[in-house]
């Protein structure tokens, strides 16, 4: 199998560094950018598998570097590596189009844990499935990314997106918080969080809020279940 190709962008060109020499070691392809402009380049010019970047960056910071990124692709793994450790930090994060979020300083074998579950989650979202997920009058096109109930179209951040979907694959089954925390966020995600709760509020804003039925359903102390009414 071909390596996989890992876009790090990091102003620090230490850790930058050493990460690209840790990544080569276990048979990764690695480009660097030391800035978010550089990196927005080097993500347009070349195939990436997965992306690493820090939040902190010159000329274009982590969070509008990740919007742009998910702009013209929804589906590459992007992987926040930050100092900044707070949950609104985190929220705007997830909110910006992330995947997973680590708080620096780490565990490299950590790292390693994290790029190949998220490696390995893409694989799996790339094998077929039904190009429409439905719930009720509930609509979501996999293809053109579009979600809509009945004729009200319902805009979504990625991370709202991923997890709904996942919801919606799972309909009519109650998912536990760890089940959500394994397929939505990283393996490793902090279950005790409540960014999970968070974002199913959100979800709530946006699916449900104005409708007489609403479909996602809490059972508490178990997990939450999306009823196909």
């Amino acid at each position: 199998m071909e390596a996989r190709k890992i876009l790090i962008v990091e102003d620090e060109k230490k850790i930058a560094d050493t990460l690209k020499s840790g990544l080569s070691e276990n048979g990764f392809q690695v480009e660097v950018a030391y800035d978010g402009i550089l990196g927005y380049h080097q993500f347009c010019s070349y195939e990436f598998n997965l992306i690493i970047l820090d939040i902190d960056l010159p000329g274009m910071n982590g969070y509008e570097l990740c919007k742009a990124i998910r702009s013209r692709n929804l589906h590459i793994p992007v992987l926040m590596l930050t100092a900044m450790i707070t949950l609104n930090d985190k929220i705007e994060g997830y909110d910006s189009g992330a995947d997973d979020y680590m708080i620096k300083p780490f565990e490299f074998k950590e790292l390693l844990l994290k790029i190949r579950s998220l490696l390995k989650r893409t694989l799996n979202q790339s094998l077929p499935a039904g190009n429409v997920l439905t719930a009720a009058n509930l609509e979501m096109n996999l293809d053109s990314k579009e979600v809509k109930r009945d004729d009200r179209m319902i805009i979504l951040t990625a991370k709202e997106f991923q997890l709904l979907e996942y919801l919606l694959r799972n309909k009519n089954r109650l998912v536990s918080r760890v089940d959500i925390a394994i397929n939505v966020w990283d393996i490793d995600f902090e279950t005790n969080t409540n960014v999970i709760d968070v974002y199913i509020s959100y979800l709530r804003n946006k699916v449900d809020k104005g409708f007489g039925t609403k479909l996602i359903q809490t059972h508490v102390g178990m997990g939450y279940i999306l009823k196909d009414h």
